[in-house]
């Protein structure tokens, strides 16, 4: 274990060139220098913090849920099935069409009815729209008040005004208490969100959360060790800067306040593109790449810093990316008045162009009638198709005409 750990912490890749650790070890009186030893006390907070967020969805997110009318109401339950239960839970949750047959002549029920039951079987497993909204509540609570801690900590730092003071006597740089207050916090909290997930409800994106949520306690924990917390925090008030707004505007849908909703998603996305596509790379980036070359020079935990700081904003374009065609459908749809526009013209003209139509997901037919409701999700302005819910509940199926 000595020569795993001697290894692991060796100064030629932590510290620039000529610092060991020793030389950290006895700092003058009153100061205190980033260790290791310091990031355990935010496993503790972090539990303290999944409790605070119990009570808070209990007591504050529960109660104004229910006030704008979301209640935890049941959806359709498929009734008790021991061999179709059997199926959902070993084997696949969306049969093809062979399991469709042999389940059905095994039970002796019609294949519409082993789909409905497999469909009322998935949604059992979505959190309720009430959850979705207490989760956000939380969420938005969280980062707005550390959003509002860590901007006016930062307010007072020399290095939000000039950011080489992130890297002037390097790495001799005080551990103050407003800085270690603002990473513990940020730290516990994206470990609790890491407990939560084993106690939530399980979701399609379990995997990828878990790997985002453990990436970024890595990498704030990188940056606390090699004392690089003073940058680190202008990336952490960066990314808080947008995240309230997401989830206020989640809050928004759930409460199908769609109007709201739209508009809070086009500032959440100005704020998105401003910080992460500008201020991130020009501020931030600008000061860990060349800044700190200029000043401290590169060693190897530097590089490796850089790389990931890089990848994340790789990231921030992605998602950027995905954010715009969110946010022009939202403004598309928001030009739609409660008069019949040429947009619901060609809605209409496109539903009776197919109807009467095969839906390529099942092979079904798809009547319009009006015992039928078919929620679409997207009409083509060229109204040669449309991608819509079919009636078996194949999500976004297209359909071909007869």
């Amino acid at each position: 274990m000595a020569a795993l750990s001697a290894w692991f912490w060796n100064e030629r890749f932590w510290l620039p060139h000529n610092v060991t650790w020793a030389d950290l070890e006895n700092p003058a009186p009153g100061v205190e220098y980033p260790k290791a030893g310091h990031l355990f006390t935010a496993l503790p907070l972090a539990l303290g913090i999944f409790v605070v967020r119990i009570l808070f969805e209990r007591f504050i997110a529960s109660p104004c849920a229910r006030s704008l009318h979301i209640h935890q109401g049941v959806g359709r339950r498929a009734q008790p099935n021991a061999v179709l239960e059997k199926v959902f839970t070993s084997i696949t949750k969306n049969p093809d069409s062979r399991h469709l047959d042999g389940l059905s002549k095994q039970l002796d029920w019609e294949v519409r009815k082993v789909q409905r039951w497999f469909r009322h079987r998935r949604n059992q497993d979505k959190p309720s729209t009430h959850t979705k909204f207490c989760e956000s509540m939380w969420r938005f609570t969280f980062y707005l008040c550390i959003f509002t801690y860590g901007f006016q900590f930062l307010w007072q730092s020399p290095w939000m005004w000039d950011t080489r003071h992130c890297w002037y006597g390097y790495p001799y740089q005080a551990m103050t208490s407003g800085l270690y207050h603002y990473y513990v916090t940020e730290l516990a909290f994206y470990w609790s969100l890491m407990f939560s997930q084993f106690t939530d409800i399980k979701r399609k994106d379990f995997l990828i959360m878990f790997i985002h949520h453990l990436a970024t306690v890595s990498l704030i924990s990188f940056s606390y060790v090699n004392n690089m917390a003073r940058v680190g925090s202008l990336v952490l008030c960066v990314h808080d800067a947008s995240d309230f707004l997401l989830e206020a505007a989640k809050m928004a849908n759930y409460a199908k306040y769609q109007r709201l909703c739209d508009f809070l998603f086009i500032v959440f996305s100005v704020a998105f593109f401003i910080t992460r596509l500008v201020i991130y790379p020009i501020w931030v980036l600008n000061s860990t790449m060349f800044e700190s070359w200029a000043i401290v020079g590169p060693y190897p935990s530097w590089w490796l810093f850089n790389v990931l700081l890089l990848v994340l904003q790789v990231l921030h374009i992605i998602w950027s990316y995905l954010i715009a065609r969110i946010a022009i459908k939202a403004i598309l749809r928001g030009k739609v008045g409660h008069k019949e526009s040429s947009a619901v013209r060609n809605y209409l003209f496109c539903l009776k162009k197919i109807s009467n139509s095969i839906c390529m997901n099942c092979s079904l037919s798809v009547l319009f009638s009006p015992g039928v409701t078919l929620g679409v999700v997207f009409c083509s302005p060229s109204v040669s198709w449309c991608d819509v819910w079919c009636v078996q509940g194949c999500s976004s199926a297209y359909l071909a005409s007869n």
